[in-house]
């Protein structure tokens, strides 16, 4: 995008937020991501949007996973059309949203460059418009690619909470602390979730040990907190394969009470009395933050 359109887009949304009097909830925006693939993240980001929906609040995933948007398969459901038809005027907000349980949407995505790259001023509008459908939202959990790309950055700038999900495996922590490192750069303020172990003791061990590492190398000042850790189990995979969460197939599991409790310190970040203008919550909400950070 043309740095002549960015702002004409800040312009717009900034206009907009102005004449805007609805009022709405603050949607809390939490980026899941990752250092590498094949650690679990796609998994915990729909279990954990599941679980978050089950506590009665309202819940928003947007698949923001670049080329390897799977929700569809999480959920087990057929998506049509994404965010990106919405942008080029091909369907409504309303077309694309897919509700998954009573207070739950999924909200198909695409790449963090592609859904930006759009010249239609007036389609914009329309979208930031029709994007109010989702202003009740308490939380949105936005399911990024693995790595630390320019179009994911875009994203976890523009969360209120970052969480790297890692496994107890050398390359995939090796992974995790350059992710931190260069997530450091843009907030200090990162969670982190253990996957796959065998423990609370081999969590806490392997996190203690990515924290010192971190805190010895990283100059800025940093906050690595470890939000919680799922237990490697074969309900997890076999949940997968049958294309359901294993929140749903196994609610008195082990491994959905480790999604409880990462649910619990979640909810204690949920801002859910705060009044804003609508454009600064649900789906449009995120866009003029996105926009901002471009």
């Amino acid at each position: 995008m043309m740095g002549n359109q960015a702002q004409k887009l800040e312009e717009l949304v900034a206009s907009t937020t102005k004449e805007s009097v609805k009022k709405s909830k603050k949607t809390r925006f939490v980026a899941i991501t990752s250092g590498k693939g094949g650690v679990g993240k796609s998994t915990i980001s729909s279990n954990l949007a599941y679980a978050l929906s089950q506590q009665g609040l309202n819940v928003g995933i947007f698949d923001a996973d670049i080329g390897l948007a799977n929700l569809d398969v999480m959920f087990n459901v057929k998506i049509k059309k994404n965010i990106l038809h919405v942008l080029k005027g091909e369907a409504s907000v309303a077309d694309i949203l897919i509700p998954i349980t009573r207070n739950l949407i999924l909200i198909p995505g695409e790449s963090g460059d592609e859904i930006l790259k759009y010249s239609d001023m007036a389609l914009f509008e329309r979208f930031m418009q029709e994007a109010q459908v989702l202003d009740k939202l308490d939380v949105m959990i936005i399911d990024t690619g693995a790595g630390i790309g320019e179009h994911i950055q875009m994203f976890l700038n523009a969360a209120d909470d970052v969480i790297v999900v890692t496994v107890p495996d050398p390359a995939a922590i090796t992974d995790a602390y350059a992710t931190i490192k260069t997530i450091a750069t843009l907030r200090s303020d990162i969670g982190m979730i253990m996957n796959q172990v065998k423990s609370e003791k081999e969590a806490s061990a392997v996190f203690e040990k990515i924290k010192k590492v971190a805190k010895a190398n990283i100059k800025s000042k940093l906050d690595l907190k470890l939000y919680g850790k799922i237990n490697a189990d074969i309900k997890v995979s076999s949940s997968v394969k049958q294309r359901a969460l294993f929140s749903t197939l196994y609610p008195n599991s082990q491994v959905y009470k480790d999604i409880e409790n990462i649910v619990k310190i979640v909810m204690s970040k949920l801002e859910r009395d705060m009044l804003v203008s609508s454009n600064e919550s649900g789906l449009s909400g995120l866009f003029k933050r996105l926009i901002e950070h471009f």
